[in-house]
């Protein structure tokens, strides 16, 4: 939200004593009670609505901006009221669309006014007619506004005064609902936020009977001035003396909101018609000459009182060629605009029909664009499938390359501990037969002279 400087907005007092409704005839306590009762039913059509308490505030304010540049007489109550809401709902981030606010306005008038609960036909003239009232006078409050619609409530300035004044929990919540009830007068466009806050919160310890400290002036440290406390205190004391606001018909265009057939019929039965009465014999003196005698004189006053009775059966015939006329020229009115109606019936239903062809072609557009993406991420996936597939292929080969290596390597280590196991084997053996062949050598040598001796002894025992 854009926030502009709205100072220059702050009315005075002569200024609202000298307001558009009081220049049309409309005196102090009508549009005091307008006021309230269009605040009124912001409030409630918010907490039907399921919107936040800042929208219903907004919209008050705005409410009150309104009716102090364009008067009562020219803008119904109910019509801007409904409005107010809708805009405000758009300014606080909270929308909410023009059918629900027109339906919940509609009951709304409905249980106030004792009236049937009737169900609010959306494809019915009365709504369009409800519909467009609505966004006109959303664009009446937008003009006159000037597009400046930022809004400052007192509320955000409780808070911090009442901790700041380190005052008891329970004024807290009251000096919230005595802000909630002050939007209901014109002090959001009288004083400032901070100075309504003040009020409010001094309002509240005096109603729980707490104090404040006054050496030095507990107000001069928000900004705030003792008059307009006192101010904002009589006139929140002035609301509560008030009765209930009920509404008063001041509007031009149009006492209802919805356009009810049966107010329109009370009405209607309210104002008698004016039917020309002539009694037959009321004339007879000024018809019939005095004196008159003779024949002529009884025939002259026969005339007369022929003519006299004939007038009441010339004025009933008369009143009946009028009522024809006027029921043909309303049954000519009604098939204008039954026609009217019927061709912006089929307007709208070839409107519908282009949308629902338009929302097809458009669902049938995204599902292709998804089918491509669909499409498109497949070939991805597959082309990424294959990378992997390659990827491992290489990994396995080269796994089998380090096998076979490997397998190689111990092959070769294998022969060549076999080749040095047999070399050191040959070289044991060539040891061990070194080893018999010297000692054979050596006995041999030793044995030869022993067997001699042997030999020659038992040669010559012989």
């Amino acid at each position: 939200m854009i926030y502009t400087a709205i100072d220059t907005f702050y009315l005075t007092d002569e200024q609202l004593q000298n307001s558009p409704s009081r220049k049309d005839g409309i005196d102090e306590a009508t549009e005091t009670t307008l006021r309230i009762y269009g605040c009124d039913l912001i409030q409630e059509s918010g907490i039907l609505l399921r919107l936040p308490q800042a929208v219903m505030a907004t919209g008050q304010v705005l409410f009150h901006r309104f009716y102090c540049k364009k008067s009562f007489a020219r803008f119904n109550v109910k019509k801007v009221a409904a409005s107010c809401v809708w805009l405000a709902s758009k300014l606080e981030e909270s929308p909410r669309k023009a059918r629900q606010v027109i339906i919940v306005f509609h009951r709304m008038e409905c249980r106030r006014e004792n009236l049937p609960i009737e169900h609010l036909d959306l494809y019915s003239k009365k709504y369009v007619d409800l519909k467009m009232e609505l966004s006109r006078t959303e664009r009446h409050i937008l003009k006159e506004m000037g597009f400046i619609c930022h809004v400052e409530h007192p509320h955000k300035f409780i808070s911090n005064y009442l901790a700041t004044l380190e005052t008891p929990p329970e004024l807290r919540q009251e000096a919230w609902n005595l802000a909630n009830d002050s939007l209901r007068t014109t002090l959001c466009v009288r004083f400032k936020s901070e100075v309504v806050a003040c009020g409010v919160v001094y309002a509240a310890a005096r109603r729980f009977q707490v104090p404040l400290p006054e050496n030095p002036p507990w107000w001069k440290a928000f900004d705030a001035e003792k008059s307009g406390i006192d101010e904002v205190c009589r006139v929140l004391a002035h609301l509560y003396s008030l009765p209930k606001a009920q509404y008063t018909p001041v509007s031009k265009d149009g006492d209802s909101f919805t356009f009810s057939n049966k107010s329109i019929e009370s009405k209607s039965q309210s104002t008698p018609k004016d039917v020309p009465q002539s009694s037959p014999l009321g004339d007879a003196d000024t018809a019939v000459p005095k004196g008159a005698t003779g024949e002529a004189d009884i025939e002259s006053v026969g005339v007369a009182l022929v003519k006299q009775i004939d007038k009441p059966r010339e004025s009933k015939k008369s009143d009946d060629e009028s009522k024809s006329a006027a029921t043909d020229g309303g049954a000519r009115d009604e098939l204008t605009l039954k026609s009217k109606s019927d061709r912006k019936m089929e307007a709208r239903d070839r409107d519908r029909d282009r949308d629902r062809d338009r929302d097809r072609e458009r669902d049938r557009e995204r599902e292709r664009e998804r089918e491509r993406d669909r499409t498109k991420s497949r070939d991805r996936d597959r082309g990424r499938d294959s990378d992997r597939e390659r990827e491992r292929e290489e990994i396995e080969r080269d796994k089998h390359k380090d096998r076979r290596r490997s397998r190689e390597r111990s092959k070769e280590t294998g022969h060549s501990e076999k080749s040095k196991h047999h070399s050191s084997r040959g070289m044991i053996m060539n040891l061990h037969e070194f080893i018999y062949l010297f000692l054979f050598y050596f006995l041999g040598l030793a044995i030869n002279p022993a067997f001699d001796a042997a030999v020659a002894s038992s040669s010559s025992s012989l």
